[in-house]
């Protein structure tokens, strides 16, 4: 009996000292990325192209890559490039048409396209219809005054040679020739006109996601799934130490890194405040959720192919603009119609009712509080939508499909989105609608923050972070960089023969060019 007594506690220190030594388990790598979506998976892309005898790990606490926001039924699919989206182009008092911002989300759009030509090319991506497809982006309006902004905007528009190809029409004749489905049994009286660019794309972003981190592994990155980073904080020789949490076991390691990006969607807040970096301070975040309603009943898909855009309502958040969408997910068309935004607080799909409350601090109260004040209509118009029923919002659907019917469409609960409030110029607690990469002073660490156009513009940001962060590498880098992104330290604008090279050789790359329907 004393020989299995002292047998056991022998067992019992051994497991002691193992779990110690588990736990305080340190291991030293040159980067690391937080997060397996698109913009993680895009960095470590760039990053391996750029630096290929560099170390590079990545955490993700789900159990596979692109689960969250970069998920095709977490997001629209569309490959934001200003042609249909009403909401990055605005009226001017004299009723001309601000395309400023159109122009920057194309010219971001287009580096994007490069990237993943030279990956083609390449053979790092074998094809690129897995993620990409060629569908035509139109806008769509009623009601005079909508029509008369409509048509200034094609005529800013179609002036510009990024937005080559556009049409515009008010006749219902033409306009259902473009999109039939919408205009079947629709009211004659109302003024109505689109704009259509057929070049438009359709991008599984989810698919993408899941290539680059399939390539990524290739390339040895080590990629640690259902792992959660608990903490972060400063060592003393400058490195990012990470304590890292197996959500399945328990088991603790610690990771340090001279260089960490945090690309863990609406997850990243909490991450960047504990850093602790000061410019971190003063950020706050607003969770809005999204519901689509989803149609594949065949005869309906096959009478429209298009992506769709209208006019956000008044008070609605630019993400919430109406469009219906032609999808193509697992080699299966569907149409999409939305999105209907909802709250909750959570600040991922997969995320805790706490999210938001945990996110409020000393340093950003102040800037939530005001917040909250400024946006008393964005809180009625989400109480609004919470409370739509099914059938209202097929009301809202049969503005764009008369005939929609109700046994035809079903709901898909999308991703969550989180948005920057910060104090700006314009006064404490605004609501910020874009993406924004927060990073300390000396380059170690970054996060991006935000949300739409996201992961379209997924390539132009990651070059903004490696900018930021790599200053003392760019110049050895700029060789690849260009070889990569042809377009790379070019306004495209400024270089019009430039954008017809880059239209032909990423659409060549991208099998786009001869693609005038979706792959059946």
């Amino acid at each position: 009996m004393a020989f299995e007594r002292d047998a056991r506690q022998l067992l019992f220190k051994y497991q002691c000292v193992r779990t110690v030594n588990m736990d305080d388990r340190q291991t030293t790598t040159d980067v690391i990325l937080i997060g397996a979506g698109i913009m993680s998976a895009t960095l470590g892309a760039l990053l391996k192209e750029l630096a290929p005898d560099w170390n590079i790990t990545v955490v993700e606490r789900l159990a596979s890559a692109g689960e969250e926001s970069s998920n095709e039924w977490n997001n629209a699919g569309t490959g934001h490039a200003s042609l249909c989206e009403l909401n990055y182009t605005t009226a001017k008092p004299d009723g001309s048409v601000d395309i400023s911002k159109a122009i920057k989300v194309n010219e971001e759009y287009q580096v994007s396209k490069q990237f993943w030509s030279y990956l083609v090319n390449s053979r790092l991506i074998r094809n690129p219809r897995d993620f990409i497809s060629q569908v035509p982006h139109m806008s769509f309006v009623q009601g005079e005054q909508d029509v008369q902004f409509l048509r200034n905007r094609f005529e800013a528009m179609s002036a510009n040679p990024l937005f080559n190809g556009m049409e515009f029409s008010d006749d219902p004749a033409t306009l259902k020739k473009w999109i039939p489905l919408m205009m079947q049994d629709r009211k004659p009286g109302t003024p109505i006109a689109a704009t259509r660019i057929e070049a438009g794309t359709d991008v599984n972003f989810g698919a993408l996601t899941r290539i680059l981190f399939e390539h990524l592994q290739s390339k040895n990155v080590v990629i640690k799934y259902k792992h959660n980073v608990d903490d972060i904080k400063r060592t003393r020789d400058g490195a990012w130490e990470l304590k890292i949490r197996n959500v399945d076991s328990g088991a603790v390691e610690r990771r340090s890194a001279k260089f960490v990006f945090i690309g863990g969607g609406g997850g990243s807040l909490h991450l960047l405040q504990k850093s602790g970096i000061p410019e971190g301070k003063g950020i706050g975040g607003f969770p809005v959720s999204g519901l689509f309603m989803v149609c594949q009943n065949p005869e309906v898909v096959a009478k429209h192919r298009a992506k769709v855009y209208g006019k956000a309502a008044v008070g609605a958040p630019p993400m919430s603009v109406p469009h219906l969408d032609t999808r193509l997910i697992d080699k299966k068309e569907s149409l999409l119609f939305g999105p209907f935004a909802g709250f909750s607080p959570k600040f991922l799909k997969n995320g805790s009712m706490m999210d938001l409350l945990t996110s409020v601090k000393m340093h950003n109260l102040v800037t939530m509080m005001a917040a909250g004040v400024k946006n008393v209509p964005l809180t009625t118009y989400l109480i609004k939508q919470v409370m739509l029923s099914k059938e209202q919002r097929m009301e809202e659907l049969r503005e764009f499909v008369p005939t929609a019917k109700s046994e035809d469409w079903g709901m898909v609960v999308a991703g969550q989105r989180v948005q920057i409030i910060k104090d700006t110029a314009a006064g404490k607690g605004t609501l910020q609608f874009g993406t924004e990469v927060i990073s300390a002073a000396d380059g170690s660490i970054a996060a991006l923050l935000g949300a739409s156009p996201g992961a379209s513009t997924a390539v132009s940001v990651m070059l903004e972070v490696i900018g930021r962060c790599f200053p003392q590498k760019l110049q050895a880098w700029e060789p690849k960089i260009k070889e990569m992104i042809p377009s790379y330290g070019k306004t495209l604008l400024e270089h019009p023969q430039l954008i017809a090279e880059i239209h032909a050789s990423t659409e060549k790359a991208l099998g786009l060019s001869a693609e005038l329907q979706l792959a059946k």
